[in-house]
């Protein structure tokens, strides 16, 4: 909600809490057949992608979620080659993960085109990697297409959706985790965005461990790291694999790699994984 036109603020009854940012004008409006898509100007934080009331992204801090969404995960497989991201509207993720010489494929699936049409018209930063040959963008709904799509087809799963409620409900899931664990390879990985830890640890982050396991997914760890517009600013991302120490990861092809950051690292890859104390009977429970 906007308060007189000077600010964006969205509230967390829940928590007693709200986030704000001063904003010069809004840019954008519009209710696609799925949600409501809004940009802003604000006066410190660049563009700022509101979907559903909620703080999408800014242009100032967005590169903090989708460098720790996709490169830990990334660094953490052998050999990434063919790479999913269920959801990533406005094509961040997809942009950090062609960073990587290995992969040869990229399917980004989206159930809102206008999420993307929005981003290509108002956060060109985002989207300057959707004419890469690699990249596949197709607007249809996650869940059916994991269902649907033939076994042992990926290596690395990317879920970058939005809070576990309205269409990124079933991404949250038994049935659907149950069809991502199909989907990967022997040496697969799953990582999704897992909320806050110290919000949601006894729910979100608690229920989200039960579904990978039950899934048949071995071995589950949690990285954590700042997203300043998300509840809490503090955020999370949770992988899973079949077997493969998420703990150990290509740490000197991390420190070498070919390509900018502005947050990740391999020193702030390994620091990511550790548990704070009232994280870690869950987190560092393999």
């Amino acid at each position: 909600m906007a308060l007189d036109n000077t600010w964006f603020s969205e509230p967390f009854e829940s928590e007693g809490s709200a986030f704000s940012l001063k904003i010069t004008k809004k840019l954008h409006e519009e209710q696609s057949p799925f949600q409501k898509i809004e940009v802003y100007e604000t006066t410190h934080w660049g563009r700022l992608l509101v979907l559903d009331g909620a703080v999408m992204l800014t242009q100032r801090d967005n590169f903090t979620y989708h460098e720790m969404m996709a490169h830990p995960v990334l660094f953490t497989h052998p050999n990434p080659r063919d790479v999913l991201i269920i959801g990533g509207g406005d094509c961040g993720m997809l942009k950090e993960v062609l960073k990587h010489q290995s992969v040869r494929r990229a399917v980004q699936v989206d159930i809102d085109e206008r999420v993307t049409r929005v981003s290509e018209q108002f956060f060109p930063e985002l989207v300057e990697s959707n004419g890469d040959p690699r990249a596949e963008l197709l607007f249809d709904d996650g869940v059916a297409y994991v269902k649907n799509t033939a076994p042992g087809s990926f290596d690395v799963i990317i879920i970058d959706s939005t809070d576990p409620i309205g269409p990124a409900a079933g991404l949250f899931g038994a049935e659907f985790m149950k069809d991502a664990y199909k989907l990967l390879r022997d040496d697969g990985l799953i990582v999704q965005q897992s909320e806050s830890p110290i919000l949601h640890i006894d729910s979100i982050l608690k229920e989200l461990y039960g579904v990978m396991r039950g899934a048949g997914f071995a071995k589950v760890a949690t990285l954590s790291f700042p997203v300043v517009g998300y509840p809490s600013g503090w955020w999370s991302a949770t992988m899973a694999s079949k077997g493969a120490d998420l703990t150990k990861f290509r740490e000197q092809d991390s420190a070498n790699k070919p390509f900018q950051t502005s947050y990740y690292n391999a020193a702030v890859h390994r620091g990511a994984l550790a548990a704070p104390e009232f994280c870690k009977k869950l987190f560092t429970d393999q």
